[in-house]
């Protein structure tokens, strides 16, 4: 095969329109691509084996540089209510509003991966993906969702008006309180993640801090799942077959 039959195929196999493409696909330089095409010699088995591998390379160096793309990192979160009153907003994004919230809501819209919710103190306290709908339904979604998980001792105060009784007159024991994200969230870190590597990453950020997060469900990971789910059927197909 020939230099030039094969960089034509490529660039139409893989939608590419340049050479410059083309060299970083295969992982060379364009100089070495143009010397190819000058040669426009038949390629031996061991130049077609070589770019195999540098493309091989390439591709996984690329893979490793754009899997993980952060979109913003402990940024602060303002609960506000939505327009209609009916749940809240991890910060106010309206048209009127801040151009830094109104461009991280619609970046936020445009993208899938994972985020965590942070204390006033920095700590994480809750871990969620976005796979199936973008990175702002999801995030809203568990900002307004109650868990039982979420529960933390507080002290019931009195709303209505009425005259201060101090405590030691009149005791208010603390008891357990189920909160929502809005009343505990502070700050948001979000990442744009590979949809191939949401499930893994949820799951390590899950697994790795399960004692300090909220979250209800040990996240598996998938190869895990897929193993045992695997072993599982073989294991039943066994008994069947005594």
């Amino acid at each position: 095969m020939k230099a030039d039959a094969l960089i034509n195929e490529l660039k139409r196999k893989h939608s590419l329109t340049t050479d410059r493409q083309i060299a970083e696909y295969l992982g060379m330089g364009v100089l070495q691509l143009s010397n190819w095409r000058r040669r426009n010699k038949q390629l031996s088995a061991r130049q077609i084996a070589n770019a195999i591998e540098k493309s091989s390379k390439a591709a996984i160096a690329k893979a490793q540089r754009s899997t993980i793309r952060p979109i913003v990192e402990f940024f602060p979160v303002t609960s506000v209510e939505s327009a209609r009153g009916a749940k809240f907003e991890l910060f106010p994004a309206g048209k009127e509003d801040n151009p830094l919230h109104i461009g991280l809501r619609e970046r936020l819209s445009a993208a899938f991966g994972i985020y965590v919710f942070y204390d006033t103190r920095g700590r994480a306290i809750y871990a969620g993906k976005a796979k199936n709908q973008s990175l702002w339904n999801e995030m809203k979604s568990a900002f307004n969702r109650d868990r039982a998980t979420q529960t933390v001792y507080r002290v019931r105060h009195p709303q209505r008006r009425q005259s201060f009784v101090p405590a030691h007159r009149q005791s208010r024991q603390p008891i357990k309180t189920a909160l929502q994200l809005n009343d505990m969230a502070a700050y948001i870190s979000v990442y744009e993640i590979d949809k191939p590597m949401i499930d893994e990453l949820e799951a390590l950020i899950v697994r790795a801090f399960a004692n300090d997060l909220l979250n209800a469900r040990m996240e598996r990971f998938e190869g895990v799942r897929r193993r045992s789910n695997k072993n599982t059927a073989s294991r039943k197909g066994r008994r069947k077959a005594q």
